[in-house]
């Protein structure tokens, strides 16, 4: 299975520039497509399922056309393809497309009111869950009322926007490296904040509006890769894993030391995941000083700093003991 969004999805929508720059972050991540008996280990409805993939799987599909005979082929609208090994690795897989589309949907032609059908709202199934407590969805709700996107244009931008049902997934929990993670996250923002159509993928990188808006980053490439767009651009919240409330640009971090000093912001952001892992395996000592990124500035302990200045003050004090013994007794036999 993939652990970042497909080779595909990203090819059309990131400049060819970027699109490097993130996929050399989880290089060798990308998976093949697999048979749908791989699938049915997932999910008990992927038979079922597949009336709507016939359809909806692929840029093309195809009907017979009642009055004539003919078989027709046409066109599929690009937001109505969904791939299947996309979904089937998603947070959704197990679901049937019936648990949240109507059986309308089953009927082909699909019948008008089925496109007046008022979709399910995350909070739909993600409140009050005992199962999913610990994620804290109401407080992300109300996170996300105060982002940017929200206030923006709130009747067009929605959860789904970032999370799409069919194919999002948690990738943190997925991934084997931290820098799948970061690329699959920030495919999530550049797939809009590139700043770039198709057109422009082959341009260079100081044309391309994302990087001319970063441009006071030393080593860009760098940061991309290593660094989720989220870091900068959200409030940090203590209560929730992941923050959702995006800031206003004048809002982002600017500051370098904000990242990399003693209390970086990233031990509360990128890292918070997996400091509260180790913390379970080794104990909060260990998951200190056994983190699994080093940050300049950012990776110090206070009371190793001060273990060294006594050895190294005891080291200095011997030598010049040394000295000092030797010119006293140069001439003692």
């Amino acid at each position: 299975m993939t652990a970042i969004p497909s080779l595909t999805y990203l090819q059309n929508t990131l400049p060819a520039f970027l699109l490097l720059v993130i996929l050399s972050g989880a290089a060798g991540q990308e998976g093949t497509d697999v048979s749908l008996d791989a699938y049915r280990v997932v999910s008990d409805f992927t038979d079922d399922n597949e009336r709507c993939f016939n359809c909806h799987g692929g840029f093309m599909y195809q009907f017979t056309d009642e009055s004539s005979a003919l078989v027709v082929q046409k066109i599929m609208n690009r937001d109505r393809i969904i791939h299947r090994e996309e979904y089937y690795r998603s947070n959704h897989k197990s679901f049937s497309c019936l648990d949240c589309h109507s059986e309308g949907n089953l009927e082909f032609p699909h019948p008008p009111e089925v496109l007046m059908y008022e979709y399910y709202t995350c909070l739909d199934c993600h409140v009050n869950v005992k199962h999913w407590a610990d994620f804290h969805f109401e407080k992300i709700q109300n996170e996300y009322d105060g982002s940017v996107h929200n206030l923006a244009d709130p009747r067009r931008f929605s959860c789904w926007k970032c999370h799409d049902p069919h194919t999002y997934y948690i990738s943190r929990r997925k991934t084997e490296t931290l820098l799948a993670t970061i690329a699959y996250d920030n495919t999530i923002c550049l797939s809009c904040h590139s700043g770039s159509d198709h057109s422009q993928s082959l341009a260079a990188p100081d044309s391309i509006s994302i990087f001319r808006k970063h441009e006071r980053l030393p080593n860009q490439a760098l940061h991309f890769k290593t660094v989720r767009c989220i870091e900068c651009h959200t409030r940090i919240s203590d209560s929730i894993l992941f923050a959702h409330q995006v800031l206003p640009k004048e809002e982002a971090v600017h500051l370098c030391t904000e990242c990399h000093s003693k209390n970086s912001i990233l031990m509360r952001t990128l890292f918070k995941y997996q400091s509260g892992e180790d913390r379970k395996e080794y104990g909060f000592l260990n998951a200190a000083i056994l983190n699994h990124a080093y940050v300049i500035g950012a990776n110090r302990n206070s009371m190793l700093e001060k273990i060294s200045l006594v050895i190294f003050g005891l080291t200095f004090a011997g030598i010049l003991l040394h000295i000092l013994f030797r010119i006293r007794y140069r001439n003692w036999k």
